[in-house]
């Protein structure tokens, strides 16, 4: 089993990264806050303007550990990684995958059949802890219609309705999401998913989890040697990394929405966290980004038991394990994907 590395986020504006033998350090206004050992990092993601040293870049390139840009709202600017690694096999499986439709329909079905499930337990989790009865209500409605869907999947025969069900289940569960919010309703009111800009509190918190989210992703596919941009079931288009999309998709209610949500409920993200910019977009501000960053890092450490593999394992190496079972699935070892399902 893989060790949980530590992933670097650097929030702080004006930071710059540098290397001194095996460590790396974070300097600001040319004072020293952080050191950290190289081997202990998985990866580094960077908010906004950070400078790196092109020696700290390439000693990351050349050991397998990622840099990640983004501009200060967690939008992805750009990833610098060094040689592709793993099996051509593998890769040459997976691109043949995608041209055999009835394999890649079967995995596509599964994905969304996991995320339909976790989405599905989150909210009858928020169900039992509703403190009103409409809420509760609500709540177990949009259970019902998520396991309706999941039924109605089997049946589906083609990508496109495999994707019409999965965003009929979205359309449903983030309908009742506010009724899971308990605390700063008037802040946090939430009509609908929206971005690219998020629009109100709720979608800029959950944008900016989706972010962190979608890097462990890509690094999890990377990582096991999968082409992060071959998905089976988000369409394919340049600059998109579909597969890691689709890996997304069955942890984003674990790993993101329940942890916005405890966010939002526990008080630890407030209004005071949000800035309005010019055009109705709406963005959480430097002391915000640290706070879900470092409840980020913690609720990936949180160990779970693995359902297939029965392993106990911290939840933040879902995405990794999951990939690993695909590339089993595509090399022919496993007969069919089987999706991670939270309990």
């Amino acid at each position: 089993m893989h060790q949980l590395l530590n992933t670097l986020y650097i929030t702080t504006e004006g930071a710059y990264l540098h290397l001194d033998h095996d460590t790396l350090k974070v300097e600001i206004e040319k004072e020293t806050r952080l050191q950290v050992p190289v081997h202990h990092l998985g990866g580094i993601v960077c908010f906004g303007n950070i400078m790196l040293s092109p020696a700290a870049m390439a000693r990351c390139a050349a050991d397998g550990r990622f840099v990640v840009l983004l501009d200060r709202n967690g939008r992805f600017k750009a990833r610098v990684e060094g040689p592709v690694s793993g099996n051509v096999l593998l890769r040459s499986a997976q691109h043949e995958a995608m041209t055999d439709k009835e394999k890649s329909l079967d995995i596509a079905k599964n994905m969304v059949a996991g995320k339909i499930q976790n989405t599905r337990q989150i909210v009858l989790r928020g169900a039992r802890e509703a403190k009103a009865e409409d809420d509760e209500r609500n709540l177990k409605k949009t259970s019902e219609s998520l396991a309706g869907a999941l039924s109605r999947l089997p049946k589906a025969n083609n990508i496109d309705q495999v994707r019409g069900i999965e965003g009929e289940s979205a359309r449903a569960y983030f309908s009742s999401f506010d009724c899971m919010v308990r605390e700063d309703r008037e802040t946090f009111r939430f009509n609908g998913r929206n971005r690219r800009p998020p629009r109100d509190s709720v979608n800029a918190l959950l944008s900016f989890l989706y972010a962190l989210l979608m890097n462990d992703c890509v690094a999890g596919a990377e990582g096991v040697g999968l082409d992060p941009q071959m998905g089976f079931l988000h369409a394919i288009r340049p600059g998109r990394a579909a597969l890691a999309l689709d890996l997304m998709e069955e942890v984003r209610s674990v790993l993101a929405d329940r942890l916005a949500l405890t966010l939002i409920n526990r008080k630890q993200i407030q209004a005071k966290h949000f800035i309005d910019r010019p055009g109705g977009a709406v963005h959480l501000d430097d002391r915000g980004r640290k706070e879900v960053v470092i409840a980020y890092q913690k609720r990936k450490q949180e160990e779970i038991t693995h359902p297939l593999l029965n392993q106990k394992m911290p939840l933040g190496l879902v995405p990794h394990v999951q990939a690993r079972l695909l590339a089993r699935t595509l090399r022919g070892d496993m007969a069919a994907y089987i999706p991670y399902l939270y309990r």
